[in-house]
């Protein structure tokens, strides 16, 4: 009081002064002084405003800077795949050089035989633990080792060739070849697998997935067309006249070796996965939507190993709860640092439970009683074209030339491999990431339509049809094409489709085993066969015994078993499509 009362005596006019009412205001020079010194600065709300949409625009920037570079990988290891696809399929130029081994070598057709089942098995047998690689690690590995085996097994078929008869002076043993072809066999399973893996995984959850497979696949197709008619117009024999002879086996084997190995570098640095921590996502949403990752005996050991492992050891049971039925997640992801460990928990469930099908095994069925007839077919096209033209007839013709019907056979298949993928996508029922179609023809349509195809094909050639009028075996060599190349196309997309991507490569590798058993059993079939004919047939050559068979006796009864082989297979696909349309599974 005392104090307001000074102030007040302080005043002449005897009012209230308005810096009496605060003694701590600031006085109006201050004031105003502070104002300007506020108007020059923004405040700490605008700064952090301003910092805050500084960081939105960086975020934005670094987000698509981020797609585009997961875009430029993608669609660079596309070319990559493709590129290693269409040099892959050397081993269907087979039948351009393989009469070539009864001519000059001095083979006999089981030899020859041997040779191509040899490589046919170093191509399917090991195809699941490539498969299991690409998975577990990456596909560029599998590219690399593809080069070195193909580079190895041409350059030691090439010198082996050029040694000469095994019986003649200087000549190597046939074990040689043999060896030589594994390593053809196996750079062609680790160079395809690689390649396609890398697309499906890709490609695998879009609406173009069809495609993404069905263009490498396609191109594996071409890949002995080009390489025979390289071979027949690049690196024949001359005779004297000018003339073109036989294709000169062992600069062709230098060329294929050289060429591959250096495909196989390039997909060792081309082929990239990208994004696969979310395939690994997606699975384990699947399997916990499921429940089957806390039903799976392995999921459980590891549950109770625990403390020792940073993964799924260090989950409870889940508390089911109304909300999983909303979309979300039953019980929280692992948080673990070594995401190898809960990859491959991940992914040896997948296998688990897709060994575990029974559809599966008929699925499976099916294409090895399919593929293994195609395989004899083109592995031995040289020698059946040979039947049609007994002596003393001048040969075959150009139209019946082996690298001619190569050619068909690859360019149908190509064919067949693109139109099936195409249509599969466009008439395929929608999946749930897909919009529904009104219009949809199953992939499973085209499968057996195919392998109806396929079957002709060999009918035509048992009957004796093409016996009596050789010009219908162009239209053996298209039917064969049209149907081995859509199965081939389809099948691995059909996986795909039902047991998903994330495990593509060890599940088509386990598929695509079977055509090792196939190629052997009906190359057997088909040697034994053509043997009897040529023991029946009491043929000579300059006082030496034939090695070569004519007539309809030295296929006939391989082709009709052929036919039924097909047919059984369209029974088995059947009920296997049958299991998956009950459990409501859209392929």
């Amino acid at each position: 009081m005392h104090s307001r009362g000074s102030s007040r005596s302080a005043n002449p006019n005897g009012g209230i002064d308005k810096l009496d009412f605060d003694s701590h205001r600031k006085p109006p020079s201050a004031l105003q002084d502070s104002l300007h010194s506020s108007a020059s600065e923004p405040s700490g709300l605008i700064r952090d405003d301003e910092s805050f949409l500084s960081n939105i625009v960086d975020g934005v920037i670094e987000r698509d800077r981020q797609k585009m570079r997961r875009h430029v990988i993608k669609y660079s290891s596309f070319v990559s795949a493709i590129l290693s696809c269409l040099c892959a399929g050397s081993i269907t130029a087979y039948s351009l050089y393989g009469p070539l081994f009864l001519k000059h070598i001095k083979y006999t057709q089981y030899q020859v035989n041997a040779v191509s089942t040899t490589a046919e098995l170093a191509l399917y047998l090991p195809v699941p633990i490539f498969g299991y690689l690409c998975d577990r690690y990456n596909p560029r590995p599998l590219s690399l080792a593809s080069g070195i085996m193909f580079g190895l097994g041409y350059l030691l078929a090439a010198l082996t060739y050029h040694a000469g008869p095994p019986k003649s002076r200087g000549g190597w043993p046939f074990t040689i070849m043999v060896i030589a072809f594994i390593g053809v066999g196996g750079g062609t399973a680790c160079m395809y697998l690689s390649a396609v893996t890398t697309c499906a995984k890709n490609f695998g959850r879009g609406k173009h997935k069809g495609l993404a497979l069905a263009i490498p696949i396609a191109a594996f197709g071409l890949s002995g067309m080009w390489q025979s008619q390289v071979g027949s117009y690049f690196f024949s024999e001359r005779y004297e006249n000018g003339e073109k002879g036989d294709v000169d086996v062992f600069r062709y084997f230098l060329f294929l070796a050289g060429l591959l190995f250096a495909v196989g570098l390039i997909g060792a640095v081309g082929l990239r996965v990208v994004n696969e921590e979310e395939l690994i996502d997606e699975a384990v949403d699947e399997l916990e939507r499921s429940g089957l990752l806390e039903d799976s005996p392995f999921f459980q050991r590891t549950l109770h190993d625990g403390e020792n492992i940073n993964g799924y050891g260090t989950l409870s049971p889940p508390a089911r709860s109304t909300s999983s039925l909303h979309g979300s997640k039953p019980y929280d992801r692992p948080r673990t640092s070594d995401s190898a460990i809960r990859k491959t928990l991940i992914l040896n469930t997948e296998t688990r439970l897709f060994l575990s099908d029974p559809r599966m095994w008929f699925f499976a069925a099916g294409f090895f009683l399919t593929t293994g007839p195609g395989e004899a077919f083109i592995n031995n096209l040289g020698t059946i074209i040979h039947t049609l033209y007994p002596p003393p007839s001048s040969g075959p013709t150009s139209l019946n030339s082996p690298a001619t019907h190569v050619s068909i056979v690859a360019l149908t298949s190509t064919i067949a491999r693109l139109v099936t993928g195409t249509l599969s996508d466009f008439l395929a029922p929608s999946t749930d990431h897909e919009s529904k179609r009104s219009c949809t023809l199953s992939r499973m349509v085209f499968l057996l339509a195919s392998t109806l195809l396929f079957s002709l094909g060999q009918v035509l050639l048992a009957s004796g049809a093409v016996q009596r009028t050789p010009t219908l075996f162009p239209a053996v060599s298209a039917l064969v094409g049209l149907g081995y190349g859509a199965i081939f196309s389809l099948s691995p997309i059909i996986v795909s489709v039902v047991w998903g991507v994330q495990n593509f490569g060890t599940n088509w590798g386990i598929v695509a085993v079977v055509p090792a058993a196939g190629a052997a059993i009906w190359g057997a079939i088909y040697s034994a066969v053509y043997q009897a004919g040529v023991d029946t047939s009491h043929l000579r050559l300059d006082g030496e015994e034939e090695q070569m068979c004519y007539g309809l006796r030295c296929y006939q009864g391989t082709f009709w078993a052929m036919a039924v082989s097909l047919w059984v297979a369209v029974a088995f696909w059947v009920w296997a499509w049958r299991g998956w349309r009950r459990k409501g599974i859209a392929v």
